[in-house]
């Protein structure tokens, strides 16, 4: 029996070490990459951010945002800007495990979370944060012409 892409991911991220980067000037933010079985294979969530939010405006991003005081560590915060931002029950999210951190061009370090939320699944999304929310097939992640990559020096 194949193995299904949450499976593969849980696998993957237990066997291997989380890269972390250093900085004490960047800003300290999680994200959550949401996986969900639609229509036959797996789709991850996206957001478009509106124009009304502080940072990254219209752009399309995993629910998450930058840590606050009352988070407990940078899971929390990824949980809890996805119940904000997507309205996703913290209890409805199954983590798989945790991906590298990012630094972001608006110098936030971000931590990456990936899991899983059961569907069909009553988004409700920020109307001050969110514009649109984006259901995107893994498949048509995996198209080359779909690949983007963007440097800065």
């Amino acid at each position: 029996m194949a193995l299904s892409p949450p499976d593969i991911v849980s696998q993957v991220l237990a066997h291997r070490p989380k890269q972390t980067v250093g900085g004490q000037s960047l800003t300290p933010a999680s994200v959550l990459l949401l996986l969900y079985p639609k229509d036959g294979e797996y789709c991850v969530l996206l957001n478009k951010r509106s124009q009304l939010v502080e940072h990254h405006k219209g752009e399309i991003s995993f629910p998450g945002g930058a840590r606050d005081p009352v988070d407990r560590d940078s899971l929390d915060t990824a949980l809890r800007e996805t119940e904000e931002e997507m309205g996703i029950d913290r209890s409805d999210v199954t983590i798989l495990g945790e991906m590298d951190e990012v630094v972001t061009r608006s110098h936030f370090k971000v931590n990456v979370y990936v899991g899983t939320i059961p569907y069909p699944y009553a988004f409700n999304p920020s109307v001050g944060e969110i514009a649109e929310v984006l259901e995107i097939p893994l498949t048509d992640l995996n198209e080359p012409l779909n690949h983007r990559v963007e440097t800065r020096l």
